[in-house]
């Protein structure tokens, strides 16, 4: 594996420990979802095993070394779960499947949401808690969520546009010509109307650096 990518890895795992602790201390962690955030990045930039791994270990060294997010009430253990899925999906999406920033973007959030109904309603019985209902984070849970959501679709897109058009090779994307073309990396296509698409595209397959 890469040593480059290990160390985007750490790094995005160490923004993921930073920002919501930097969120709680402002009291905005709840409602602004801050953990997401790095890892759904991860999963974007870096591919889907990294923004599995950086969604599994985030809530789990963050829980360990702040107590946040609790081990007992299980939260950890839940976000354990539904951060992975965030990280996965983005990476899956947008790298391997080659959709847009957007889709990538609704279905992670989509699906990390599922399996947090999933897992809230199998595990929290299991330690004897209150089950909830399988779809409330698609409903009521969504609503309270609506803060941190609007972040996400704000900045994320954002941040994986500039990353990928200005520091595309960092990242293991091609290099992006003059004019908005790619080389063998992340497309960006100039629309007549103006928008910008940022898309993966096929990756070299040489192990060399």
């Amino acid at each position: 594996m890469p040593t480059r990518l290990i160390t985007l890895g750490a790094l995005f795992l160490a923004l993921g420990l930073l920002i919501p602790l930097l969120f709680h201390l402002l009291g905005l962690g709840a409602a602004f979802l801050p953990m997401h955030i790095p890892v759904m990045l991860a999963g974007f930039l870096l591919g889907p095993a990294f923004g599995a791994g950086i969604g599994a270990l985030s809530p789990l060294l963050s829980a360990l070394l702040t107590g946040m997010p609790p081990l007992m009430p299980p939260v950890a253990q839940t976000m354990i779960l539904e951060l992975a899925a965030y990280g996965g999906l983005a990476g899956l999406a947008y790298q391997r499947w080659r959709w847009g920033i957007y889709p990538a973007l609704l279905l992670a959030m989509l699906g990390g949401r599922l399996v947090y109904g999933l897992v809230g309603y199998f595990l929290l019985p299991l330690f004897g808690l209150k089950q909830i209902a399988l779809f409330y984070p698609l409903t009521y849970g969504l609503v309270t969520a609506l803060p941190g959501i609007a972040l996400q679709l704000v900045l994320i897109p954002a941040v994986v546009w500039l990353a990928v058009k200005n520091h595309g090779p960092l990242f293991g994307f091609g290099a992006l010509a003059a004019g908005g073309h790619a080389g063998t990396g992340a497309g960006v296509d100039e629309q007549a109307s103006g928008s910008v698409d940022v898309r993966p595209q096929s990756r070299p397959q040489s192990g060399k650096e």
